[in-house]
């Protein structure tokens, strides 16, 4: 075993899987020579050569144009777009072409690739540089959408998006790349897609979160003196429904937290497939712990927008005090 951040966590699933697999190729703004604006790819150029690992153009839609001719000729190429706000000149070809491909060709061609985004708040940079893009992209069918909040989850989680034969987004939340350090196999293992995870038990009330929001659930419950069972989605789509569904019927309270907007952030859907769900047994509305529905600020009021242990007390109370 050894002990990982998420930063390394993630190189060593692209060492191992690239090893094992000729067509995985990475491809991105500054990710040969530099290892990326993070340094998750640190190295690998150096290791794999610079057919393998090699830098692009400030083009993001002519990455993503460029890795689905790659994927449909064979390979399996992992496109890395520096920023998540950066996805937006790319959208056309993800979700137009990427997303579609499959259903276009009735088979015929499937675009197995794996867009690799650092997403999220919480390191002071500037615009377009922290958002939480990931319901825009759910709403995509053909699209998969990962996101870890560990360093053994984003390994796991990531061998088995380099093994999809579709296109997936695997969002890196940048906020705990470094933020703490756990036991990661260096063995191979998998985690599957759509699958959740039970991050703790509890009988008084459920929360669901996703990302390094997972992390300021923890620290909320650990100052609770209240039994909360918390549901790391893992998978944002597909979401794993029916581990969602069992917790709440079994606790009759939700609280659904996430760095994204409120307005039409994935906790909304969460939150009407519970009702559809779990309506008899709900003992109180799903509450929402969010971004607020504006652009992401700058750094000076950043970590005020952004969801923290203390609202999301706040909302545990509320839901348990209804």
């Amino acid at each position: 075993m050894a002990n990982l951040n998420l930063v390394q966590a993630i190189n060593l699933a692209l060492i191992q899987e690239m090893e094992k697999n000729d067509g995985i190729l990475l491809l991105g703004e500054d990710i040969g020579v530099n290892g990326g604006v993070f340094r998750v790819t640190e190295g690998l150029q150096k290791r794999f050569g610079g057919e393998r690992v090699f830098d692009t153009p400030l083009a993001e839609s002519g990455i993503i144009g460029l890795s689905i001719g790659m994927a449909m000729g064979g390979l399996h190429p992992v496109p890395e777009i520096q920023f998540e706000g950066f996805l937006g000149p790319a959208y056309d070809q993800l979700c137009s072409h990427a997303a579609r491909m499959r259903s276009r060709t009735r088979g015929a061609y499937t675009v197995p690739m794996t867009v690799r985004v650092p997403v999220g708040g919480g390191i002071h940079a500037p615009e377009l540089h922290s958002d939480s893009p990931e319901a825009i992209y759910a709403h995509t069918p053909g699209l998969k959408v990962v996101m870890p909040s560990s360093p053994y989850d984003a390994k796991g989680l990531l061998v088995s998006c380099l093994r999809e034969p579709d296109p997936v987004l695997f969002f890196e939340p940048k906020r705990i790349y470094r933020a703490f350090r756990e036991e990661v196999p260096e063995d191979e293992y998998t985690l599957p897609l759509g699958k959740a995870r039970v991050v703790c038990e509890g009988t008084d009330l459920t929360i669901v979160s996703w990302g390094a929001s997972v992390v300021q659930c923890m620290q909320a419950i650990e100052k609770s003196n209240r039994s909360i069972e918390l549901i790391d989605l893992r998978t944002i789509y597909p979401f794993d429904v029916d581990a969602v569904a069992e917790s709440v019927s079994k606790t009759g309270r939700c609280v659904v937290v996430h760095e994204a907007p409120l307005t039409c952030g994935f906790g909304a859907e969460i939150s009407s497939r519970i009702m559809e769900r779990c309506f008899l047994q709900l003992e109180a509305p799903v509450q929402r712990v969010a971004g607020f529905d504006t652009t992401m600020p700058y750094y000076k009021l950043e970590l005020d927008y952004l969801p923290d242990a203390h609202r999301v007390t706040r909302a545990i109370e509320d839901c348990l005090a209804y």
